[in-house]
């Protein structure tokens, strides 16, 4: 995944993504070093700390410096809008809750006890929340939190927890709150653990009510900051590199992030220089700052409404929020999920959010019934009050939809089965342009199946969303007649239970008017075909939107299992056309799971039959021609194997920008690259898709099975075994 780079603080260049890896980390320079010192250095820095201790004589010496900067917009900001973007689609989900709200008093109220009391709590929760979402979501979902919030009064002093300071009556002496690491049983907090600082002030804007930090604000920021990296230089016993430190800048209305970074080595050299070890501490400070550090300030932007409650989406607390992001990943090493795996799930949340809107659009559509005297095609006008009209067109109207515990009588004589069954209907699922329940048979009630439903016969001219049905249900269920008629079953192909169409109870009002599908009965369910196979599993969409990117034994399962799938099918010379997440579903087969490749309605049996297309998924050869040759289903599954495991797919608005991508990432081997951090092996399957997309050479379903296998159930063929990456 490229993305442009940004200039970091040592001068070298980092890439702006969110994925995090030891090697390089956006926002966070780990180039530069603090090299041990000796003694001596470490004890003339102990002595240069201890007089650096007024906030307000570091801001007389830099304040003028850091108002020209700002003025002239020199402080770059620490994040890309893309960073934050990202952010905010991984976290989409994600509970981040504020119980303690900012009090929505006037600034000049700060003063009183109660309202700074609740204040600091306010600050506390937020901060607390922040830190232990990201943490749950990121690293960890259980076990104990590797750092607490709590406050000094001063550099280099104590830290108290909010209510231990109240308690204590030293609220007023906190200088601000903290983000704290803490390994173990240690109960000492001191600074040179301090992950990130809270800096509050009851006014942070400039004069001239402008939404821009004030000079004074960010000196004192950079107070703090500078004294949090000076102690992490003194901590001897701390293996790790820090060189650089976010604080965060807040009123009870807004806030922003500063950023500081710097070679603290150079610091170290300076005070510990016979001729300058007697300077002015501050004067020194502020030196070290101007030419061997980068500041950066992000944009001033609100953080509560008017509620006292966090506007999480917003972009003022995404700020705070990737701020503490980048501080927990410099303490605790890169996380288990990066944003961009989390955000890529993205897509599939938006696509399952407009399948359902789409199925709630298509139950409250009122459809009328054929049944109207629409003779030799004359057109009739209908008025808004002509009511008496036409009395039968609101009886008429119907929805297609089932309840949970309505049961069903499907008329399978076509079948030549005996008699009519009974299904009973137990959850209704998205399904796209389709409608999909979940039924059992009263016959055997403890196996649970998939039963699909059509579109009504009364719909004289199909929409593109009664096409849709029709492929689901009626081109499916001769599919899967093919396979069972030519002897074709496997494990990971669904299997035909029944079909035919739905009786109602009671009598059969049936009309003897001419029409393409015969007579026809009032009644809203009556004639509508369905569909009933097995197993029932969830779609591979909502796996990866739910749980993120898969593992690599999970996507060579995938694989292996959807390959096994079109080895049997290709042995009655018949293909699938609609290889896609949605039509792969998981189902559970004792401690682990088996994928079954579902929705046959666009398998191709005859060269007239033409494929699905999926701007996504399809392969380069169907978006062309519109038909499938002997490898689409391969190159369509290696789209699918670069989905689920967090690869980046864009979402092309046409044909041509589809066709682009593909040739684009072949060429360059791209797609190969992302799968190959994940397994070898799919790597490899990757590149002997490659090899055949364009020639008339088919696919070896056997062998590929065959070396998945090994790979997944570990059998013992050796020989011809490519062994996964660890």
């Amino acid at each position: 995944m490229e993305s442009s780079p940004v200039r970091s603080f040592d001068g070298s260049f980092r890439k702006s993504n969110s994925d995090i890896s030891t090697q390089s980390l956006s926002g966070i320079s780990t180039s530069s070093k603090l090299y041990p010192s000796s003694r001596r250095s470490s004890k003339g820095l102990k002595e240069y700390v201890r007089n650096l201790v007024d906030v307000e004589l570091l801001t007389q010496v830099l304040e003028e410096w850091v108002s020209e900067n700002s003025l002239m917009g020199t402080f770059a900001s620490p994040f890309e809008i893309n960073e934050l973007q990202k952010l905010d689609f991984a976290l989409e989900g994600v509970l981040l809750q504020q119980l303690c709200r900012m009090p929505r008093l006037p600034c000049s109220s700060d003063d009183d006890d109660i309202v700074k009391e609740d204040t600091y709590l306010a600050i506390e929760d937020f901060l607390h929340a922040t830190a232990t979402s990201l943490w749950r979501t990121f690293w960890r979902k259980s076990g104990p939190l590797p750092f607490l919030v709590s406050g000094p009064r001063g550099p280099r002093s104590k830290f108290y927890t909010v209510e231990k300071a109240i308690s204590r009556g030293r609220l007023s002496e906190l200088c601000g709150l903290a983000l704290v690491s803490r390994t173990g049983n240690d109960v000492q907090l001191h600074w040179n653990k301090l992950m990130e600082f809270v800096l509050y002030k009851p006014n942070i804007l400039s004069p001239g009510n402008e939404l821009r930090l004030s000079a004074s604000t960010i000196c004192q920021a950079l107070f703090y900051g500078f004294h949090a990296l000076i102690s992490r230089s003194l901590d001897m016993s701390d293996s790790l590199d820090f060189d650089s430190v976010f604080i965060l800048v807040l009123d009870s209305n807004f806030g922003a992030v500063v950023k500081l970074g710097g070679d603290v080595s150079k610091i170290r050299v300076t005070v510990t220089h016979p001729s300058i070890s007697n300077s002015n501490p501050y004067e020194v400070a502020a030196e070290w700052i101007r030419n061997h550090c980068e500041v950066c300030v992000s944009p001033v932007d609100q953080i509560w409404n008017k509620l006292g409650n966090a506007n999480w989406g917003d972009l003022g607390p995404l700020q705070l929020i990737m701020a503490t992001f980048y501080s927990i990943v410099q303490w605790n090493g890169p996380p288990r999920k990066s944003i961009s795996s989390l955000a890529s799930g993205h897509s599939l949340r938006l696509q399952k959010r407009r399948m359902e809107c789409r199925l709630i659009e298509d139950e409250n559509a009122l459809v009328s019934y054929g049944s109207i005297n629409h003779q030799n095609g004359e057109i009739i006008e209908v008025g808004e009050n002509d009511n008496e009209s036409v009395p039968s067109l609101r009886k008429k109207a119907f929805r297609v939809n089932f309840e949970p515990g309505e049961v069903l009588l499907l008329d399978s004589s076509t079948q030549q089965q005996e008699g009519p069954r009974s299904f009973q209907v137990q959850e209704s699922h998205v399904g796209g342009n389709y409608y999909l329940y979940s039924a059992v048979c009263l016959e055997h009630p403890s196996e649970l199946l998939s039963l699909y439903v059509g579109a009504h016969p009364s719909r004289l001219e199909p929409s593109w969303e009664d096409m849709s049905l029709w492929y689901q249900v009626q081109r499916q269920t001769k599919v899967l007649n093919t396979l069972r008629q030519r002897e074709v079953a496997s494990k990971h192909l669904p299997e035909l239970v029944a079909s035919g169409r739905i009786l109602h109870p009671g009598p059969c009002m049936k009309d003897d008017r001419p029409g393409p599908m015969g007579a026809r009965c009032d009644h809203p369910s009556c004639g509508t075909p369905i569909l009933v196979s097995r197993p029932v599993g969830e779609p591979l969409s909502f796996v990866v939107a739910r749980d993120g990117p898969l593992s690599a034994q999970e996507a060579t399962r995938i694989c292996r299992d959807c390959l096994s799938a079109l080895g049997s099918a290709s042995m009655a010379n018949i293909q699938h056309g609609d290889i896609c997440p949605e039509n792969i579903i998981r189902v559970a087969s004792g401690n682990t799971f088996l994928n079954v490749l579902t929705s046959w309605g666009r398998a191709v049996l005859e060269d007239r039959d033409s494929p699905a297309i999926n701007l996504q998924f399809s392969s380069s050869h169907a978006l062309r021609h519109g038909k499938l040759c002997s490898s689409s289903d391969a190159e369509s599954l290696v789209y699918l194997l670069l989905f689920v495991c967090g690869g980046s797919i864009p979402q092309p608005d046409s044909i041509e920008s589809a066709l682009q991508w593909r040739e684009r990432s072949w060429s360059r081997r791209s797609i190969q690259s992302q799968l190959g951090e994940v397994s070898a092996l799919l790597k490899a399957f990757a590149d002997y898709v490659d090899s055949l997309c364009g020639t008339p050479y088919p696919v070896d379903y056997d062998i590929w099975v065959k070396r998945l296998s090994a790979a997944v159930d570990g059998s013992a063929d050796k020989g011809k075994t490519i062994e996964e990456e660890c």
